[in-house]
């Protein structure tokens, strides 16, 4: 019975996703709610965010991501925990593991789901398709249910629980279960929040012209924003920005607060990755450009003129 909230860690602390989805756990009142962490790191925040039992898997072996060990210790966690529901932010993490584990548990799974509600004790998703052109609801009907849930789909609050109980879960891990050896990890130059979880993003397309105006023009404005930069497909195969900042159906799906399109037209497969951003505020010269149907604020004018003016506004409210 109850939540399982899989809770994804980075340099030893849970990240935003965790605290995202231990507190609607809660909200849905759906049975008792519980946290579930692979490796080592600091689970304190967990019980402060509405997890009343902390399930971890240690072993040497998990020192990095590796498909076939994180599907065997989810489903010793799943196991242990004997919950119902099992929630996971729909990362790079999530998007590979948990269809996986979906076949070994034979359980259905809801994908990329931007709400959660609790009907009648069951759990339901719903999830944009069609390119964020209609909504559906995920009904799962086996004995256990996954779900991926897209970063930023729930407000997070003060975390004012308690603490929780932190129980070992054995997950019979050997070296025979690592199909990937990590020999180097090298930090990114950025320092910005990822693209996934970032609630702000400044984005550019190929009507920057170039990788200098894109840096010159783009990143200041993000800057001053506090937001993450994005990028269009068209900038990056012009060069203008790396493929770790597109966004889109190829690229990085975001769920951010705040969406500045700089010079985007608006294609479709843009729109796939964006289109559930709470404000989209879009600068186009020109007035017929698709992105302005989906756009909350729309500027019909040069961005190389409006993003300066931009800045500068920004720059006052500090």
């Amino acid at each position: 019975m109850g939540i399982l909230v899989y809770c994804e860690f980075e340099n030893g602390r849970p990240r935003k996703t965790a605290a995202e989805l231990l507190q609607k756990a809660v909200a849905l009142g759906a049975g008792p709610v519980s946290a579930l962490v692979i490796g080592d790191g600091d689970t304190s925040s967990l019980g402060a965010n509405g997890a009343a039992t902390v399930y971890q898997v240690s072993s040497p072996v998990l020192g990095s991501y590796s498909t076939g060990a994180w599907v065997k210790a989810l489903a010793a966690g799943v196991k242990a925990s004997g919950a119902t529901t099992v929630l996971a932010a729909a990362s790079s993490v999530g998007r590979d593991a948990f269809p996986r584990l979906s076949a070994r548990l034979g359980a259905g799974l809801g994908v990329e789901v931007t709400d959660l509600r609790n009907d009648g004790g069951k759990v339901v998703g719903r999830r944009p398709v069609y390119g964020g052109k209609a909504l559906v609801d995920v009904v799962i009907n086996s004995a256990v249910g996954l779900f991926t849930v897209r970063p930023n789909s729930f407000p997070v609050g003060a975390a004012n629980g308690g603490a929780a109980a932190v129980v070992a879960v054995d997950a019979g891990l050997s070296d025979a279960d690592v199909d990937v050896k990590v020999v180097e990890t090298l930090a990114p130059a950025s320092k910005s929040v990822d693209l996934t979880e970032a609630d702000r993003i400044v984005a550019g397309g190929r009507s920057l012209k170039s990788k200098e105006q894109f840096d010159a023009v783009l990143r200041p404005l993000a800057a001053v924003a506090k937001a993450t930069v994005g990028a269009s497909r068209a900038a990056v195969d012009a060069g203008y920005a790396g493929h770790s900042e597109q966004v889109g159906q190829t690229g990085q799906v975001v769920n951010p607060t705040l969406y500045i399109a700089l010079g985007i037209s608006g294609a479709i497969q843009h729109l796939a990755g964006m289109r559930t951003s709470r404000v989209i505020v879009a600068v186009n010269k020109d007035a017929e450009a698709p992105i302005f149907q989906y756009a909350t604020y729309g500027i019909v004018g040069d961005l190389f003129e409006v993003a300066p003016l931009l800045q500068k506004e920004l720059e006052k409210l500090g």
